[in-house]
């Protein structure tokens, strides 16, 4: 009796394990004034998906039908919703093989302020660091992911969207030369259950560093970088991809804040590449590369927004870091600091993660105004202590360490008086700290 009583879980384990579902999602991308992006993973079971969309105060539906190749061992799917009307609230659901499903959720689109109306005050969250626990391919010892619990509170801020900066997810020791491993940690660690509700909550947006790019501190030599590329286009819905089939960079707007997106690993020489030759700084050494660094400056000439945040991996500004910064990069480093004195951008703030601590960096220029590095790490991984040089780091005017923590960017105020706002908070939703600067600070003489 044992035995069939065995025997039969096992079959209605099989047969429930082998029905149409979804593995992750849905999660929200860019939400435009007319159009929409909405990802979804599902399983290899499944014949069709599409997607049924309404206005909130609309019965009347519309539906889209992903013509893609479905059947594949993992299936992340995009899809577009056009021709909508701005400023209005949608509710859409999944349906597989023509039958609904729960999933679903709800966005609204953008207003069309510009011409119009003041510049909206709106805020958004981000952070970095996000590890997994997945025992039998995690390192001995004590686990290094930590309470995941955080993705809760954060799922129920008002927020416009959501920046993530790097290390959406660990590679492992299994997976860095595999590229069947590369598609299996993205799908295992987007399907975790706590962050479900968080991914259709607000926008996801997202830049890369080593350990979701391939293994740790790893840059451009890196000989799965072309699947991690094709991996990391079908698990995000970033407005665009690098260019030219090259990098991940990207920008996105909200409001009066421009936000470029950039990649720190595809053009990445090697950290131990001397920084310089003959006592100058070495030309070869670069972490973003030639081709963005062009696209880089003239994004940052063609923008008119108050604030223009550069989001990168790695730090920027940190003197005192003992780890990897565009400042061990002093020739590309030099020249956009040059430039950007040169040209007189204002509102730049450098937006980063990696460091499993959190602290704003400000660094003084001379005859111009001071620039800040504000860091946000990490959301579930590993933390540790502020020690050695950066114990007492006389650059820091905002640390938070030994706490897993999320950041809230909010801005306010007038025209020609907007305000910027970071506020950090933990694991609960609590608040540990908050700084704010004004445009005016921002801007050239």
């Amino acid at each position: 009796m044992k035995n069939l009583l065995l025997a039969g879980s096992l079959l209605f384990a099989t047969v429930i394990a082998a029905q149409p579902r979804i593995i992750s999602g849905p999660m929200l991308g860019p939400v435009e004034l007319r159009d929409a992006k909405v990802w979804v993973e599902v399983s290899p079971e499944v014949k069709t998906v599409s997607l049924q969309y309404n206005k909130r105060d609309e019965a009347k539906s519309k539906t889209v039908v992903y013509k893609g190749a479905l059947g594949n061992e993992f299936n992340p799917i995009q899809f577009t919703i056009g021709g909508l009307d701005f400023n209005t609230t949608y509710q859409y659901k999944i349906l597989l093989n023509g039958k609904p499903t729960s999933n679903g959720g709800e966005f609204t689109t953008k207003d069309l302020w510009q011409w119009r109306k003041p510049a909206p005050d709106f805020n958004f969250l981000t952070g970095s660091c996000s590890y997994f626990n997945e025992p039998v391919f995690d390192r001995p010892g004590t686990p290094y992911g930590k309470d995941s619990s955080i993705f809760e509170p954060m799922a129920k801020e008002k927020a416009a969207f959501m920046l993530w900066l790097g290390d959406a997810w660990y590679t492992r020791d299994v997976d860095y030369y595999s590229e069947w491993g590369l598609w299996y940690r993205a799908s295992h660690d987007r399907a975790v259950p706590v962050m479900q509700n968080f991914l259709k909550a607000m926008p996801q947006f997202a830049i890369w560093d080593d350990h979701d790019y391939g293994p740790n501190d790893i840059g451009k030599n890196y000989i799965l970088k072309e699947t991690s590329r094709e991996i990391w286009k079908k698990y995000w819905c970033n407005p665009s991809y690098g260019e030219n089939g090259q990098g991940t960079y990207t920008m996105t707007s909200w409001g009066d804040v421009d936000l470029f997106l950039t990649d720190d690993r595809w053009w990445r020489s090697a950290d131990r590449m001397k920084d310089s030759v003959d006592g100058k700084p070495n030309p070869e050494k670069r972490m973003l590369g030639k081709q963005q660094m062009e696209w880089l400056k003239n994004s940052l000439l063609y923008s008119n927004a108050v604030f223009k945040i550069i989001t990168v991996g790695s730090q920027v500004l940190n003197p005192v870091s003992p780890f990897d910064k565009w400042w061990e990069f002093p020739a590309e480093y030099d020249e956009l600091m040059n430039f950007l004195k040169e040209y007189k951008i204002n509102g730049v703030v450098f937006l980063t993660g990696d460091r499993h601590h959190s602290e704003i960096i400000k660094v003084d220029r001379p005859g111009t105004y001071s620039l800040y590095d504000i860091t946000v790490s990490p959301l579930t991984s590993g933390t540790h202590v502020f020690g050695n040089a950066e114990k007492n780091n006389p650059y820091r005017v905002l640390g938070i360490d030994q706490q897993q923590n999320y950041a809230k960017f909010s801005f306010s105020g007038p025209r020609n008086d907007r305000k910027l706002t970071v506020e950090y908070f933990g694991v609960k939703g609590e608040k540990l700290a908050e700084w704010s600067v004004n445009e005016k600070e921002l801007k050239a003489p």
